[in-house]
């Protein structure tokens, strides 16, 4: 049963992690538009950051129960 959960949970950190990478990168695009205003370039640069922990976090647990599925 462990398994079947720690498999569960690799694809919804999958998942999570894929869509914090979009928000990211969407992110960063809005930081970089001159044609934005100043604080919301700002703003944007920030998520982008935060978007970066979470990814990571994401990934790293996707990988964490994926090892513990196959054992």
């Amino acid at each position: 049963m462990d398994k079947i959960q720690n498999a569960a949970n690799y694809v919804s950190d999958t998942v999570k992690g894929a869509t914090s990478t979009a928000s990211k990168e969407a992110n960063k695009e809005v930081a970089k538009d001159n044609n934005a205003n100043l604080s919301t370039r700002a703003s944007a640069a920030k998520d982008a950051v935060g978007d970066k922990v979470d990814e990571k976090k994401h990934n790293t647990s996707a990988d964490v129960n994926k090892e513990a599925a196959k054992h």
